[in-house]
Formats: structure tokens, C-alpha cells, sequence
């Protein structure tokens, strides 16, 4: 298979959440606002940390190297997939792939962004506890 470099191979794999992109989430410059790109890349890399352990609460503490390989636009419909990448006593590290299918152009998916989260689990008190397994 022969692909652009900015398309990704069809792959059936289960988005931790998928979004289409409207006016509100734009910039001054009319690509969707980074910041949003962001957001739910938080909320994707705390889908799975749920999912993988079945520990209810974490934080995010840090996210690495983040990197906007494409823009989004208005009416794209963005797929975040995220996988555990290391459990440890009380953290749990996520990469997080974030693909856009072109509005108007269904079937074109472009890899936009990925970036690595790391969570912390906590407890009610917000103390950080072990993950239970």
C-alpha cells in the first residue's frame, strides 16, 4: 500500500473518542486552536488509563512531546487513539495518536498530532495511591 506521508494506513482500531470540529475551536488564523487539539488529547490519555487499569481517578502531571504534524480544520471529523505505554506503581504513561478524516473528503485521513500523557492515580482525597491491577 502507498500512502502520502500525511495519510495513515486504515487500521480497525477503537478511537478513545471521536469529534468534529466546528467554528468555536478556531483560532485567529482558522485551524482548529492547538489548545483544543490538547484538551482532548487529556481526555483520550484518561479514557484509557481508566480502561487499562480500571482505577476510577488520575491526573494529568505531564505532557511530552507533543508534536503538530498537521493543522485541523472546521468539519473534520478527529479520532483520538490512545495506548498504554508503561504502568508503573502509581502512573501510567499514554501515547496518544490524533488522526483527521477531511471534511468534504471522506475516506482522507491525515495524522494531525501525538503526544505522550502521563497520569497519576489518586484517591477521593486527591493523595496519590498505587494502581490497583
Amino acid at each position: 500500500m502507498t500512502l502520502n506521508r500525511k495519510e495513515t494506513p486504515s487500521v480497525t482500531r477503537d478511537a478513545a473518542i471521536r469529534i468534529t470540529m466546528m467554528p468555536r475551536d478556531t483560532n485567529a488564523h482558522g485551524t482548529v486552536f492547538g489548545g483544543i487539539i490538547l484538551s482532548y488529547i487529556d481526555v483520550a490519555g484518561g479514557v484509557e488509563a481508566v480502561r487499562h487499569t480500571k482505577h476510577e481517578r488520575f491526573v494529568t502531571v505531564a505532557m511530552k512531546e507533543v508534536i503538530f504534524h498537521e493543522p485541523v480544520f472546521i468539519g473534520d471529523l478527529v479520532s483520538f487513539y490512545a495506548k498504554t505505554v508503561n504502568v508503573g506503581s502509581t502512573s501510567i504513561t499514554i501515547h496518544v495518536d490524533v488522526e483527521a478524516e477531511r471534511f468534504g473528503n471522506q475516506g482522507q485521513k491525515v495524522k494531525v498530532t501525538s503526544a505522550e500523557v502521563t497520569f497519576v492515580a489518586i484517591n477521593q482525597s486527591r493523595e496519590k495511591v498505587k494502581i490497583g491491577r
